[in-house]
């Protein structure tokens, strides 16, 4: 039969493997979560790739049709479009009104 310090020598050991057992387990979890988190990302920066590469070949089918200088004269192009737009319908509205005032006074004038 063992003696009682080699019971008590025992029990610290196994309580001392046991907590090393407990340790080593959650760190396996740990490294599970994070290898999962890998796992996800990887799956996030695949789709980012083949949405980047239909990107590009849109990219390549406009520079086809039309060059970014050509795009960029458009956009400005269209602004002056904007712009004329609301001086005309401002100068529009301006002469209504002022014809509207006229036709008042000579109603006035009557």
């Amino acid at each position: 039969m063992p003696s009682d310090s080699e019971q008590n020598g025992w029990n610290e050991w196994s309580r001392h493997v046991l907590k090393e057992l407990e340790r080593l387990n959650d760190n396996y979890e740990s490294l599970r979560d994070t290898h999962e988190e890998i796992k996800t990302e990887v799956s996030k920066i695949s789709s980012f790739r083949g949405e980047l590469d239909d990107i590009k070949l849109w990219k390549s089918r406009i520079d086809d049709v039309v060059s970014p200088a050509q795009i960029k004269d458009l956009i400005l192009e269209v602004d002056l479009l904007k712009q004329f737009k609301t001086k005309s319908i401002a100068i529009f509205v301006t002469i209504q009104f002022i014809m509207g005032f006229i036709l008042w006074l000579f109603k006035i004038i009557e």
